[in-house]
C-alpha cells in the first residue's frame, strides 16, 4: 500500500513537470491597455487594416512594441496572451485571450522603459484592446506582466486583396490571412505581364510599380510559415481602385 506521504509527494512533483510543459512555450512580456470600451480607438493603425470592426479583426486586438511588432512583419500574427499571476495581484487567474497584432505601439524616448515608456526597445509589449485586455486582467490593475505565445489564427473565409493606389502604383491590402497570420513575400501578374515581385509598403501593403489597370491579377503570396499559396485571376480584369476581391484559398500555415 502506497505511503499516503508518497502519494502526496507524487502527486506535487507530477503538477510541477506538467506546470513547467505547460511554461516551456510561453515568453514574458507587459501589457497595457488602450481604445476605450467598444475598443474604437483601436481603428486604424500601423498595419492598415482600416476598421477592424469591418475587416474582420474585431476587438481582441493588439499594439505591438517595436521589438515585437519588427517593421511590419508581424502584422496578423495571433498571440495567445494571459496575466501572469505570480507576478500580479490584477490577473484573472486561469484566463488568456487570443489577439491579434493590427498596430505599433510607439516608443516614448521621454520617458524610461520601467517608467511609462512601456513600449521602448528593447521591451516586449502588448498595448491591447481594453476588451481584450479585461479578459485576463482587472481595470485598476493598469499594467500587468503577461505570459505570450504565437498561435495560428482562424479565419471565416478566404484570404482578401483590397486594391488601392492609381495606375502605375498597385498598393495592395492583403487581409484574413488564417495560420501564421502574416505574409512574407508577394508576387503579382497580370493578364499582360510577367510576374514580379512586390515590395511590402507598409505593414500589410504591397506595392508593384507596373501599369495593371484593365488587367486580370494573379497573386502569389508566401505566410511568414512558409507556405506559398497560388490565387489565379483572383481580381478580375474589370477591378477598380478601392475594391476589394475574396478567394476562396485559405492559409493552414
Amino acid at each position: 500500500m502506497l505511503n499516503p506521504l508518497r502519494f502526496l509527494l507524487l502527486i506535487i512533483i507530477v503538477a510541477a513537470v506538467a506546470s513547467a510543459a505547460d511554461n516551456k512555450d510561453w515568453s514574458k512580456a507587459t501589457s497595457t491597455f488602450y481604445g476605450g470600451g467598444d475598443a474604437s480607438g483601436t481603428m486604424g493603425g500601423a498595419c492598415g487594416y482600416g476598421n477592424l470592426y469591418w475587416s474582420g479583426y474585431g476587438t481582441d486586438t493588439a499594439a505591438l512594441s517595436s521589438k515585437l511588432f519588427d517593421d511590419g512583419k508581424a502584422c496578423g500574427q495571433c498571440y495567445r496572451i494571459r496575466c501572469d499571476g505570480a507576478s500580479s495581484e490584477w490577473c484573472r487567474p486561469e484566463k488568456s485571450v487570443t489577439v491579434t497584432a493590427t498596430n505599433l505601439c510607439p516608443p516614448n524616448h521621454e520617458l524610461s522603459g520601467d517608467d511609462g515608456g512601456w513600449c521602448n526597445p528593447p521591451r516586449q509589449h502588448f498595448d491591447m484592446s481594453q476588451p481584450a485586455w479585461l479578459q485576463i486582467a482587472e481595470y485598476k490593475g493598469g499594467i500587468v506582466p503577461v505570459l505570450y505565445q504565437r498561435t495560428p489564427c482562424v479565419k471565416q473565409g478566404g484570404v482578401r486583396f483590397t486594391m488601392a493606389g492609381a495606375n502605375n502604383f498597385e498598393l495592395v491590402l492583403i487581409t484574413n490571412v488564417a495560420g501564421s497570420g502574416s505574409v512574407k513575400a508577394v508576387w503579382v501578374k497580370g493578364t499582360n505581364t510577367d510576374r514580379m515581385v512586390m515590395s511590402r509598403n507598409w505593414g500589410v501593403n504591397w506595392h508593384s510599380l507596373a501599369g495593371l489597370v484593365g488587367q486580370a491579377l494573379t497573386f502569389g503570396v508566401t505566410s511568414t510559415g512558409g507556405q506559398t499559396l497560388v490565387f489565379p485571376d483572383v481580381v478580375p480584369a474589370w477591378w477598380k481602385f478601392g475594391q476589394t476581391f475574396t478567394s476562396n484559398v485559405q492559409f493552414t500555415d
